[in-house]
C-alpha cells in the first residue's frame, strides 16, 4: 500500500471519528462540554499511530523522517477536512452553533466562522506536530524482523 493511501484511510478515520463524535455530543446536548473535546486527541493519536503502524508493517519503512511526515501529513489532511466541514456547518447547517462557541469562554465573543477555522487549524495543527513526534519516540526504535530467520 502507498503512503498516501495510508494517509487518507487514516485522515478519513480521525475526520470521521471526530464528526461523530461531534454529532453524538449534539444529540446529547453536551456540545457546551469544552472538557469533552479532549477526546478528539484519542483519536487523532488512534489515527496517526495506525498510520505510521501501517507504513511499517505493510511496506517496511522505518525511516524516522519517512513516518513523521506520514504522521503529519494524515493529521494535516484530517484537520483541513474537520475545517471545511465546520465552515459549512457553521455557514449553511447551523449559524447558531456560533452563540456556543462564544459561550464556552475559551474563544471570546463576536467570533466569525473564519476566526473560528483558523483558531481550529492552530490547534490541530499544534496537537498534530505534537502527537506526531510522540508517536514517533515509540516508533523510531522498532526494527522489521528478518524474514529468513522466522
Amino acid at each position: 500500500m502507498n503512503s498516501q493511501n495510508i494517509i487518507i484511510r487514516n485522515s478519513l478515520k480521525i475526520y470521521l471519528s471526530i464528526v461523530l463524535f461531534f454529532f453524538l455530543m449534539k444529540l446529547f446536548k453536551l456540545e457546551q462540554l469544552t472538557e469533552l473535546r479532549l477526546l478528539n486527541f484519542v483519536f487523532v493519536f488512534w489515527g496517526i499511530n495506525s498510520a505510521v503502524k501501517k507504513n511499517i508493517y505493510i511496506n517496511n519503512n522505518i525511516n524516522y523522517l519517512q513516518n513523521l511526515f506520514i504522521g503529519f501529513a494524515t493529521s494535516l489532511l484530517a484537520v483541513i477536512l474537520l475545517i471545511f466541514s465546520l465552515t459549512i456547518y457553521l455557514f449553511y447547517i447551523n449559524p447558531s452553533f456560533i452563540h456556543v462557541i462564544e459561550n464556552l469562554k475559551i474563544w471570546g465573543n463576536h467570533l466569525t466562522p473564519i476566526e473560528i477555522a483558523f483558531a481550529i487549524f492552530t490547534e490541530g495543527i499544534s496537537s498534530s506536530i505534537v502527537i506526531s513526534f510522540i508517536l514517533m519516540q515509540f516508533w523510531k526504535g522498532y526494527k522489521i524482523p528478518n524474514r529468513s530467520s522466522i
